[in-house]
This record gives C-alpha cells, structure tokens and sequence, in this order.
C-alpha cells in the first residue's frame, strides 16, 4: 500500500517537470527567434524581412513565429522591449531606479546615467531608428512609434520628478523642462549623429550625455 501512496507524487512530479522543461524550450525559442530577427531586420530592412525568412534561419515553423508574437509589428516591439533592458541580468530601467534610490550627490547620479546610455543605446537606438523609419511607409508601426516615443518621455518625466523631489533641479527649470531636456539627450537620434554618423567613441559620448545633463539639470 505504501508503494501505490507514493505513485501520484511521482507522477505529480514528472508533470512539474514536463512543465517546466517545455517552459525553458519555449524561452530558448523565443530567444533565438528575437536575435534572429534583429540580425535580419537591421541587415534586409523592415520591409524586406520576412516571417517566412526569420522562421528558416530559427529553426521553428511560420505559425509558431505568428503564435508568439503577432507578426513583424510584434516582433519589432519585442526587440525593442528586450533592447531596452540593456545587457544586465537586471532590465536598466530597474538599475537605474535603484542607482537613484541610493546615490544622493546628482552629479554622480547622472554619471551613473551617463554608463547605462553606452550600455543600452548601441542596443537600443539600431531598432529604434529602425521603427522610425520603417513607421513612414508601414502606417502599422506608426502606433508603436508613438508608444515607444511616449513610454520614454514618461520614463524621463519619472526622472525628473524625483530630481525636484530632492531639490537637484535648477531655479526655474520645471519637471516638464527636465523631463524634455533629458529625454532629448538619450534619444535614439543623438547617438545616431554623434556615433554613427560622427563616430565619436561610446565611452566619449556616454561622458557627453552625462556632462550635458549636469549643466542642463543642475
């Protein structure tokens, strides 16, 4: 009897792990079909990309892409998603809040600032700029356009409230003034003047970021 008490657990445990097995295959796939993706994407073009060419270089079925993500849109908004979480185990947004819940002298705050942009803009700004341009001639990612555009100004308004929160900001500088100053100087389009076209060093220019925010904020 004691025996036919221990089976249901065993099975129990063997569902637990079929679960979880089919749970990290299901990851590794939605992994390898974002790199894939973005590597297609930012070589081919929005346009030119294919579903059907994204799913033979991944390995995995047309419908299993459409399933998981909804098509090229959905796919773009999953690259910028994963983009924008930088290369840590931990998404930046997270580690910048934290930087600013400990860090109590701005100047270093914004220092701090300054490395996550060499982090996250060569992630980030190719598939942003990617969707800005391929926004003007597929009106589906106009939508996304806008939400990525506005998810960052919030982010930056954030930011900014808590920098006049604690008495950083200069006289006269509103947390709207702050939030557009910020949110200009971690745009897409500025790495894309000062690194791509420019070829000003990531390092160089995540101290120009910072710098410019020091004396625009403070």
């Amino acid at each position: 009897m004691a025996s036919m008490r221990g089976r249901p657990r065993a099975v129990k445990d063997k569902r637990a792990y079929d679960a979880s097995l089919r749970r990290a295959q299901a990851r590794r796939s939605r992994d390898r079909i974002i790199e894939v993706a973005r590597a297609r994407f930012l070589q081919d073009g929005y346009g030119p990309t294919t579903i059907s060419a994204i799913a033979e270089d991944a390995g995995v079925s047309v419908d299993t892409i459409y399933k998981s993500f909804g098509g090229k849109p959905g796919l773009v908004r999953a690259l910028t998603a994963r983009a924008l979480e930088g290369a840590g185990p931990v998404p930046a947004e997270q580690r910048s809040e934290e930087l600013q819940a400990r860090e109590r002298d701005p100047r270093k705050l914004i220092s701090g600032w300054g490395v996550f942009v060499t982090e996250v803009a060569p992630l980030a700004a190719p598939i942003l700029l990617l969707l800005r341009d391929a926004a003007g001639s597929h009106p589906e990612l106009k939508a996304l356009l806008e939400e990525v555009r506005d998810d960052r100004l919030r982010r930056m308004t954030d930011n900014a409230r808590r920098f006049a929160a604690a008495g950083h900001l200069r006289p006269g500088l509103t947390v709207a003034d702050a939030a557009d100053v910020m949110w200009a100087y971690t745009s897409p389009e500025l790495y894309e003047l000062l690194v791509l076209y420019r070829a000003m060093p990531l390092r160089t220019f995540g101290r120009f970021v910072a710098d410019a925010l020091i004396a625009a904020l403070l």
